[in-house]
Formats: C-alpha cells, sequence, structure tokens
C-alpha cells in the first residue's frame, strides 16, 4: 500500500530526474497528476532533497574540531528573566553586558528582531549567581555546547568519520560528549566552562514586544574559551591524529580578553600555529556573533587568507560587510529575510577580497552561507566538487535538527518561508537582470558569477522548533561532509 509519504517521494525523484514515466509504472493506477497537485510544496521539497543529496567521490574521514568548548544550560529567557525579578525595559544591545539589566536590555533588543546573538558577560561573580538561577530553573537543560563541541557531535554521528576534539572538557562536558570522539589528554580540565542559552519561541512575548522567529540569545564568563587557551595542544594533536579536514571555531570568544592590544596579540599567535598546518589539510572556519568592527576586520584581514571554507549566518556576514568596507554601507540590519542578491554580493566580495582564484594551495575559496529561511553555498570554480548536494544536506540538517525528525517525516511542520523568485545579484550588471523561482520539485538554483558558483538551497523552517542552539554549527558539519575540495 503506497503512503502519501511515498507516493510524493517517489514522483518528486522522478520529475527531478525527468522520469516521469516511471513514475506511472511504479504508481500503476495511481495519478502521477494527482499526486502533485495534491502535494504541499514542503512535502515536494523535502522529497527532492532526498533525491539531490548523494556523497562525493571522495570525502573527509579524519577530521580535528577545535577549539570552543562548554556546557550549554539551556532555558527560556522570559523564564529567567522573571526569576530574576527583571522586569521589561528598554531593548538596548551592549557589546559587553555588565549587570542582569543590561542582559535584559540586550536580550530584548535581539528578542524583538528574532535574532540570535551571543555576548560577554563581565563580571564573573555576577555571571555565576545569574547562572546558578539558570541551573535550578524548572525546565533547565544540560547539553553540549560551544561551537566546536557541537560540530563534533555532529560529524560524531557519521560511523565513517574519525573525529577529534581539542578544547577545555571538563569533567560534565565528557560526560555528554559522544563516546566515539577522541579527546586529547591535555584538552581534559577540572572545571567546565558553563554557557547560558536563553531560547524564544516564534511569537513568544516580553512585555509589549514579540519575536517574529525562534532563536535564542547565549551569554557566558569564559576565561578558557576566550583566550583559545587549548588551540596550542589542538595543533599539537594533529600530527599524530592526521586529519584530512581541520574545523576550526571560538574566535567570537577572544572579544572576552579585553583591550585590543591582548586580542590582537593572540590573534598573530593563532594564525601563526594555522600556518603550521600542512597546507593539503583545508581549514574550515566557523564563525559566531561578535560586536567589535576592529575585531572583526582583523579576523577577514589575518585569518581567511590562511583558510579555505567559511561558515557564518545572516548576522555575520552583514557584520563583517559593515566591519571591513564591503559593498552595502549603508545596511545597517536586514528588513526580514535577507535579501538573496545582497547575500550574495557580500559573499562575492569575501571571495574576492580575501579568497583565491589562481593556483595556491590553500586560499579561501569555499562560503558556506546560512540564515533561517534559505541557504547558499559559494565556491571557487574547479576548487570544490558535488556543491548542490552540500547545500542541500545543510538545508536538511537544519529542518531535521529544529523538528527532530527527518524533513520527509515532518513536512506539517515545516513551512518554506524562502522567496519563491529572487534576484542572484544587485550589483552584476547581468544577474540584476535575472530572476530566479524556486521549484519545489527541483529547488536547488545554480549560477556563475566570475569564477564564483553559487548554489542556493530553501530551508523548511520547523514552526515549533525543539532547540534552536546548534542549527548553524550543523549545517556547516553536514556541509562539509558533502563537499570535496580538489587538489592542486
Amino acid at each position: 500500500m503506497w503512503t502519501r509519504a511515498v507516493l510524493v517521494a517517489v514522483v518528486a525523484a522522478c520529475f527531478v530526474w525527468l522520469f516521469v514515466d516511471k513514475a506511472a509504472q511504479l504508481l500503476g493506477e495511481q495519478s502521477v497528476n494527482d499526486v502533485i497537485r495534491n502535494a504541499s510544496d514542503e512535502e515536494l521539497v523535502a522529497a527532492a532533497w532526498e533525491t539531490l543529496i548523494t556523497g562525493p567521490a571522495s570525502r573527509a574521514s579524519r577530521v580535528a574540531v577545535g577549539v570552543n568548548t562548554c556546557v550549554d544550560v539551556v532555558i527560556s529567557g522570559v523564564a529567567l528573566l522573571r526569576a530574576l525579578g527583571i522586569t521589561e525595559g528598554v531593548a538596548q544591545d551592549h557589546e559587553e553586558l555588565r549587570s542582569p539589566e543590561e542582559l535584559q536590555e540586550a536580550f530584548q533588543h535581539h528578542m524583538g528582531r528574532g535574532a540570535a546573538a551571543e555576548r560577554h558577560y563581565s563580571d564573573r561573580d555576577g555571571f555565576i549567581r545569574v547562572a546558578q538561577v539558570a541551573s535550578t530553573l524548572p525546565g533547565a537543560k544540560h547539553y553540549v555546547g560551544g561551537n566546536a563541541a557541537l560540530i563534533a557531535e555532529k560529524l560524531a554521528k557519521d560511523n565513517n568519520v574519525s573525529v577529534m576534539l581539542s578544547g577545555p572538557v571538563g569533567p560534565k562536558l565528557r560526560q555528554l560528549l559522544d563516546s566515539r570522539i577522541e579527546v586529547p589528554a591535555d584538552s581534559h580540565v577540572q572545571q567546565d566552562e558553563f554557557h547560558i542559552i536563553l531560547e524564544y519561541c516564534s511569537g513568544e512575548k516580553w512585555g509589549k514586544f514579540e519575536t517574529p522567529h525562534a532563536s535564542r540569545f547565549i551569554f557566558s564568563h569564559d576565561a578558557a574559551n576566550s583566550a583559545m587557551s587549548t588551540l596550542e595542544v589542538f595543533v599539537t594533536s594533529l600530527d599524530s591524529f592526521k586529519p584530512d579536514l581541520v574545523v576550526l571555531s571560538g574566535f567570537h570568544m577572544m572579544e572576552g580578553l579585553g583591550g585590543d592590544a591582548l586580542w590582537e596579540s593572540r590573534l598573530e599567535e593563532v594564525v601563526q600555529q594555522l600556518n603550521t598546518i600542512p597546507a593539503k589539510v583545508p581549514i574550515h572556519v566557523e564563525l559566531a556573533s561578535m560586536t567589535q568592527d576592529g575585531f572583526m576586520e582583523a579576523i577577514l584581514y589575518q585569518v581567511l587568507p590562511v583558510v579555505a571554507s567559511l561558515g557564518l549566518n545572516e548576522q555575520e556576514l552583514l557584520f563583517a560587510n559593515l566591519a571591513a568596507g564591503g559593498p552595502f554601507p549603508e545596511l545597517l540590519s536586514w528588513s526580514g529575510i535577507p535579501d538573496v542578491g545582497i547575500a550574495c554580493d557580500i559573499v562575492y566580495w569575501l571571495l574576492e577580497t580575501y579568497g583565491f582564484v589562481g593556483d595556491k594551495s590553500r586560499a579561501l575559496t569555499r562560503i558556506h552561507f546560512h540564515t533561517l529561511a534559505y541557504h547558499v553555498l559559494a565556491t571557487v570554480e574547479g576548487r570544490w566538487a558535488n556543491g548542490a548536494a552540500a547545500v542541500v544536506a545543510g538545508a536538511r540538517a537544519a529542518a531535521t535538527q529544529a523538528c527532530d525528525a527527518l524533513p520527509s517525516q515532518a513536512t506539517g511542520r515545516l513551512e518554506l518561508l524562502a522567496p519563491r523568485s529572487f534576484v542572484p545579484s544587485r550589483l552584476d550588471l547581468d544577474l540584476q537582470e535575472r530572476v530566479l523561482t524556486i521549484d519545489p520539485r527541483s529547488p536547488v538554483s545554480v549560477w556563475q558569477r566570475g569564477a564564483v558558483i553559487f548554489y542556493f538551497s530553501p530551508v523548511l523552517v520547523c514552526r515549533e522548533p525543539g532547540r534552536t542552539v546548534g542549527l548553524g554549527d550543523a549545517i556547516s558539519a553536514e556541509g562539509l561532509l558533502y563537499s570535496q575540495q580538489q587538489q592542486y
């Protein structure tokens, strides 16, 4: 007996590969047209994804990941503010948090926009008091935290991948980590680092504010990760582990070091360490929320030229554009879903400015941009293969993790929020006149600008996500597994 999900999957697959007659044979008396007509766009996209996700000819099998790790305490943001006795006040962002009142102001600012953000809490004793309240609230949960640990967890779910994780790993984190993840002895510490994750649901209210999207606000006082203190251990461990891919995250934590001179000095040391990694081993850097434009600019100028791949979301992309003189200096914030053409123009600018199109063995040649409604993977021609499958795999990972089920099994809980048509560039004279339309039966769009190939996929957004933390990390990890770097 054909179930609705199977019918949709079969027909969508056949449409993608243009074998409609085969669908008719498989379905017998069941009309192909009836199935397509009755299927939702979400069902068609989910089914088409499965036909598009194919493994690369060769992929990474030994991945070293570092260096920010912690234990996440996940709790409702509104519930924590109420428990702290804080009421609605001014919505105002802060580069650094110094009190519960500033915590409320920054949380309210980002919640009102439905935007993810992360901030450093400078008062250690004050942070401990807030963390104690958060940990004991009903519903508080402890999870593996830190971009590096979350990426390692995602990669470790693949039985064909060996994963090494280097970062400050305390007793609670070691207990939570997948047992298959290898942790160097020198990465073990006596005390865990804790980060507080304030989550909120789509439509949730705080005073007069109502958030348009589910997201989270993260804050911490983290001494070990802010200095990337285990980086040297991480690099030293590569000699024995012998990875074929390195994934690095945690740069955003360095803002907590204090004065510019401190992070400038540490950043120089980090780049020196990266330069000791064999050039044949690609390095992917995953960015996270930052507030100091000078620090972001330094990362772009110093780090990007020595790595092959970059992952970032809409907030980080916009901040990079503003901090380093990108193509849209007047764009201070996104209005709703980021414009595809503008986002792709900034991605192209990053590759053109900090990347490399020649025959250098190591240079930035890949950017994976992810936002709520869609993802874009941009690669320099001839440097990476399997791009369509990689961007779709990342989109599927987002839907799967948010709804805790494969998209094909949860289409009733998913919705297509991506623009149904878009212009792939606002600056390129040829592309700005071209309008691309999303076909749910074949949802990936591909185009080229100069030496850069763009792969676009819509995302099926979970209406009531179970957990939003780590979505970007899961997206990038999955995309890397389905990407194949071409060796020169």
